[in-house]
């Protein structure tokens, strides 16, 4: 299968590694000293239990033009740098061409074909312009879950902290060919992957921890644990996400664990910095929109109060405001 990685940080180089050692044929976008470093030693993957692999036979370049068509395209940029690489994916498609977004948080795709009241539209939080739409059509799409929780040691090294599942679906939740034969690949390499029916449910499941957690860490420079275990904190999560679950009780999504439970989960992941976190401590512009702001965009589609998500929303808006030095 040929597969392009468009993106080499913590999830695009674990994922990249995993499919190139199985055999498949990856390439990857990279830049800068990403792009030296996989160049000179491939992609590295230190694992939970401190083993290394590295991955040699990778395509790697700073163009998409370099790669010509593929049959799986992994987004695994940050949602805010999708807009600048859309109309280059083009190059890579041919007809039967799948492209697998792996963006934190909720995405610009969340309600196409998605029966309902608002089925088609755009979440404008995501994508303002309707740029990503445009190059990225909703037919092409398959939605997948990175569950792993890993970080970028450095250019072209990826520690993988905990985690495996890589949970695959059909916007529409048909079970077909295409979503199958992804889902057995990534299990090849090394993932559990499944086809899901109900994939905006599980979507919604895994970045709800993240609305909660990425914004306390990076205001705070905690870990999951450590907000997990902190009573105020903890009380905090525990009360965004119950804003989110009333949204997604209002689009009818069925959420199959408590919030307890999520929570739980998260401090179970041990003292690992979410990637919002990583992102300020790197001075990066932060993923504030997918992971926030996009709930908060639904919560008002919906009519749902949601006072302590906005609250927290204008705080972690500000940090990002003096990261990208736009605080007037």
């Amino acid at each position: 299968m040929r597969v392009c990685i468009v993106g080499a940080g913590a999830i695009g180089g674990l994922l990249g590694t995993r499919l190139a050692l199985a055999g498949e044929q990856v390439s990857v976008l990279a830049r800068g000293e990403s792009l030296a470093a996989i160049r000179s030693d491939g992609l590295v993957l230190v694992e939970p239990d401190g083993s290394v692999q590295a991955a040699r036979d990778i395509a790697v370049g700073a163009e998409l033009a370099a790669f010509g068509p593929q049959d799986v395209v992994v987004l695994a940029v940050k949602a805010h740098q999708l807009a600048d690489v859309a109309a280059e994916l083009e190059l890579l498609y041919d007809d039967g061409t799948v492209v697998v977004p792996l963006q934190n948080g909720l995405p610009w795709w969340f309600f196409q074909r998605f029966p309902g009241p608002y089925e088609g539209r755009r979440v404008t939080a995501l994508d303002p312009d309707g740029i990503i739409e445009r190059h990225v059509p909703p037919q092409r799409i398959v939605a997948a879950i990175a569950y792993p929780a890993a970080e970028r040691d450095k250019p072209g090294v990826i520690r993988l902290v905990e985690g495996d599942r890589f949970p695959v679906g059909e916007l529409d939740g048909a079970r077909t060919e295409r979503v199958a034969a992804i889902a057995q690949a990534f299990t090849a390499a090394g993932f559990s992957s499944r086809v899901v029916t109900d994939v905006r449910s599980h979507l919604w499941v895994k970045a709800w921890g993240n609305l909660a957690f990425n914004p306390i860490s990076a205001l705070t420079g905690a870990t999951l644990a450590q907000i997990a275990r902190w009573p105020a904190t903890r009380e905090l999560a525990a009360q965004m996400m119950g804003e989110a679950a009333a949204v997604a009780a209002q689009l009818g999504l069925r959420l199959r664990i408590s919030i307890e439970q999520r929570i739980d989960g998260a401090e179970q992941v041990g003292e690992h910095k979410t990637s919002m976190l990583q992102d300020v401590e790197a001075g990066r512009p932060l993923e504030v929109e997918p992971i926030i702001g996009a709930f908060v965009e639904l919560g008002r589609l919906t009519g749902t109060p949601m006072p302590l998500t906005e609250s927290v929303y204008s705080l972690v808006s500000l940090l990002d405001a003096r990261l990208r030095s736009a605080v007037p």
